[in-house]
C-alpha cells in the first residue's frame, strides 16, 4: 500500500525567485471554450495604467477545481478568523480605485 501512494506523489519545486511572490490586487478573469485565463495585476492609486504581473492559463476542469479549493480555504479562514468584510459593491466599481487613504500632495 506504501509504494502505490508513493507513485501518487508528486515532487514539487519551489525557487527562490517565485517562492518571493508577486503582489497583486486585482484579477481579470475571462474565458474561451476551451480554457480559463487570469490575469493577475497592480493598480496603483493615481495611475491611470496597471500592469499585468501574472497570466495563468487554466482548463475549465483545473478553474472548477481552483473554484472548489478556495471555497475551502476562505471556509477554513473564516472559521479561524472570522468573516472577511465584503465592500459594498452596489452601483459601483468592484475595486476602490482611491485605495480608501489621504490624497497625495507634493
Amino acid at each position: 500500500m506504501e509504494e502505490k501512494s508513493k507513485k501518487n506523489q508528486i515532487n514539487i519545486e519551489l525557487k527562490e525567485d517565485i517562492a518571493q511572490g508577486t503582489y497583486a490586487n486585482l484579477a481579470i478573469i475571462t474565458h474561451s471554450s476551451s480554457e480559463f485565463v487570469v490575469d493577475f495585476v497592480r493598480a496603483m492609486p493615481g495611475i491611470p495604467k496597471a500592469e499585468v504581473k501574472s497570466r495563468i492559463i487554466l482548463t475549465p476542469e483545473h478553474a472548477k477545481r481552483l473554484l472548489n479549493a478556495l471555497k475551502d480555504n476562505l471556509s477554513k479562514y473564516e472559521s479561524a478568523h472570522g468573516k472577511i468584510k465584503e465592500s459594498d459593491q452596489s452601483g459601483g466599481s468592484a475595486m476602490p480605485m482611491n485605495f480608501g487613504g489621504p490624497a497625495a500632495q507634493a
